[in-house]
């Protein structure tokens, strides 16, 4: 893995939540603190089913790189990856093909400590710590580049992230840099939270209140991310109707089951 620097160990703020950290405790992880953990219980008031809905996204982000691996996809960078969990991109890519090589980014120092720990004998993976809004930095680093060929197809994870990025910081201005940097036959994967109900209108209030951050946008401002490049079937739709292994009664979907709409779409 790529040298990071020192100081980044010392800069986990414990005084208000994080994205990463709040994450984990959806997944029942034990990598956060007080402050996250409080965080969530507010959310828990206007979705209940919140544990579930991470439960949703982490599946949906196996069946989607089991799907790309199966289009041949070897190199894959996850961006605002989050804290290891379990079944985490690379364990599911290089299940499929060994010689998968995978590139996590994100923003949360802890995110570094613990991907280092979780990587050290995998010589296909890296963690970069950096922010997923400057794509430039991103695409320079030195693990992106040994472990990243940029002329032979990648897929580009946004999973559970874009929503975390206000309009005024262009999200589909960043997926566009991303995109424009790997080459035809590349995938774009993304996973966002959804203005699909009461429900989620008054989460989004709770999310930008406390955290700062958490733009639930509408179905149709979620599939405008993927303009220019060829929406797989079925679309932009609820997490548990994509390509689920097992039938999902659509008109049955609860409140949670909407709270994320996710797709997948090729570069031509």
């Amino acid at each position: 893995m790529a040298e990071q620097p020192n100081d980044w160990t010392n800069a986990i703020d414990t005084t208000r939540p994080s994205i990463a950290r709040a994450y984990d405790v959806v997944l029942n992880g034990k990598d956060n603190f007080e402050v996250d953990r409080a965080f969530v219980a507010e959310i828990v008031k206007v979705v209940p089913e919140i544990y579930d809905v991470a439960t949703y996204n982490r599946r949906m982000l196996g069946r989607g790189v089991r799907f790309l691996s199966g289009q041949g996809i070897t190199q894959f960078i996850d961006l605002g990856s989050g804290l290891p969990t379990v079944e985490n991109t690379h364990q599911v890519a290089q299940r499929a093909n060994p010689e998968s090589r995978v590139v996590y980014v994100d923003n949360d120092p802890m995110v570094l400590a613990h991907g280092r720990a979780l990587l050290a004998d995998n010589a296909g993976t890296a963690v970069v710590t950096s922010d997923l809004r400057d794509p430039k930095v991103i695409l320079a680093d030195p693990a992106v580049k040994r472990l990243i060929e940029l002329d032979q197809p990648v897929a580009v994870l946004l999973v559970g992230i874009l929503h975390h990025l206000h309009d005024d910081e262009d999200p589909r201005g960043i997926v566009e840099a991303y995109m424009s940097a790997v080459p035809s036959g590349s995938y774009l994967f993304i996973t966002h939270f959804c203005a699909s109900s009461q429900e989620a209108r008054d989460a989004e209030q709770k999310y930008l209140a406390l955290l700062g951050t958490g733009r639930f946008r509408t179905p149709e401002e979620i599939t405008a991310l993927f303009d220019g490049f060829e929406l797989l079937e079925p679309g932009v739709v609820p997490l548990p109707l994509w390509r689920p292994d097992e039938p999902v009664p659509a008109e049955q979907l609860t409140v949670g089951q909407r709270l994320m709409y996710g797709g997948i779409a090729r570069k031509p």
